[in-house]
């Protein structure tokens, strides 16, 4: 890349500077939260202590008897349940029932309950936001303020994208000047090392968080967004199958429906079931196949008559056009889920990233106000960072 005019440098130094000092704190927040939320599940077990459990995690031999819990423990709700599979047949099982009443109009507050897989006990009756969580989540994926603040956090995102190339564009040395550029010296007066933490921390995490901030984007801006792979191949068909139940004959039980979807995709793992509503009989299951990206959150489905056991509708991750084969990328890639454990812990890490960088960005800038008010004043500070011109590198 060429060395870019003054005018030109002037101009990307200042959009950085001032995207820095008045979005700073909110990217430092977002950075921070989706650190949290990387290990979310796991935080929210660790500090909820009804949900602890001594000994092993518990087997679940049925999932018939976790819905009968379920319906048990309220049978007021009559539109179905969405039940989470532990991906090794242990654990405590949550199940969400969507759009209750309690949270009518709420963008989005599901009633969350946890059910012993072997006792049936009810351990948990909790509603998404209103536990530390699952706030955080909403704090970073919408700022608290609904789909509105969805749609700000997209923005947010382009802007620290922004941020982020104009700080790399600042940077990037001229030919031959590559060695200096990248040279880190972290001794010296302050505003060298605050300089060069700064950088360090810019160029150790820049593909990270742009990686970061771009899935963020697709993720609160689908509609902007989606299009835009669907101009390589898609959108696949979003099937919607309808089925009234059949009067006189009972439902499948939930395992032997699972079943069912384990023989039709061998190798299968139901992660998430979604059972009929009242008077419908369409049970989904949404399953994990080899080759998705993510386990937790895959992207094969099967629609199942709930009495009879046919199969109505399928969605298989494998067969999806090139655009929604992308796009399946982005989440799991978002939280490193795509890259096992070792993935969401760089993720987890990534995320304090901005917090570095808003603090020896905030120190460069105080430096050079402090030197240019000696400058005014007219003294020379003691000690003073070189022009990049002079150093073949860039503030």
């Amino acid at each position: 890349m060429a060395w870019i005019s003054a005018r030109r440098r002037t101009g990307w130094l200042q959009l950085h500077r001032w995207l820095g000092l008045v979005l700073g704190p909110v990217f430092v927040l977002l950075g921070l939260s989706g650190s949290l939320l990387v290990f979310y599940t796991e935080i929210d077990a660790a500090i909820t202590p009804v949900l602890a459990v001594p000994g092993p995690a518990p087997e679940i031999r049925s999932w018939q008897a976790v819905l009968d819990a379920l319906e048990r423990a309220q049978p007021q709700r009559d539109r179905g349940w969405r039940i989470e599979l532990p991906p090794e047949g242990r654990g405590i099982v949550t199940a969400r029932y969507l759009k209750p009443a309690e949270t009518a109009g709420e963008f989005f507050a599901p009633l969350l309950v946890s059910v012993h897989p072997q006792t049936g006990q009810v351990l948990a009756e909790r509603f998404w936001g209103r536990f530390a969580a699952t706030w955080v989540y909403d704090l970073h994926f919408s700022l608290l303020v609904g789909e509105p603040g969805v749609q700000v956090v997209g923005v947010l995102g382009l802007l620290f994208t922004l941020a982020l190339v104009a700080g790399l564009l600042l940077w990037w040395p001229r030919a031959g000047h590559w060695r200096s550029a990248l040279r880190l010296r972290f001794g010296g007066p302050p505003q060298r090392r605050h300089y060069d933490w700064h950088k360090a921390l810019g160029l150790g995490g820049a593909a990270l968080l742009l990686v970061l901030s771009l899935t963020g984007i697709v993720l609160a801006l689908p509609t902007w967004v989606e299009p835009l792979f669907h101009t390589v191949g898609g959108p696949a068909p979003s099937p919607r199958p309808v089925a009234p139940r059949l009067p006189g004959q009972p439902l499948l039980p939930l395992d032997a429906a699972l079943a069912r979807v384990q023989a039709h995709w061998p190798g299968a793992v139901p992660r998430w079931v979604d059972t009929p509503a009242a008077g419908s009989a369409v049970l989904r299951v949404r399953l994990w196949l080899p080759g998705d990206p993510s386990r937790r959150f895959p992207h094969s489905l099967l629609w199942l008559h709930a009495q009879t056991g046919a199969v109505l509708a399928a969605r298989d991750a494998r067969q999806l056009p090139a655009g929604d084969a992308l796009l399946a990328w982005v989440h799991p890639l978002h939280n490193g889920e795509a890259l096992g454990l070792a993935g969401r812990v760089l993720v987890c890490v990534t995320g304090l990233v901005p917090l570095g960088l808003a603090l020896t960005g905030w120190l460069r800038w105080r430096d050079r106000r402090r030197a240019r008010r000696l400058a005014v004043q007219g003294r020379r500070p003691i000690h003073s960072t070189p022009h990049p011109s002079h150093r073949g590198d860039r503030p």
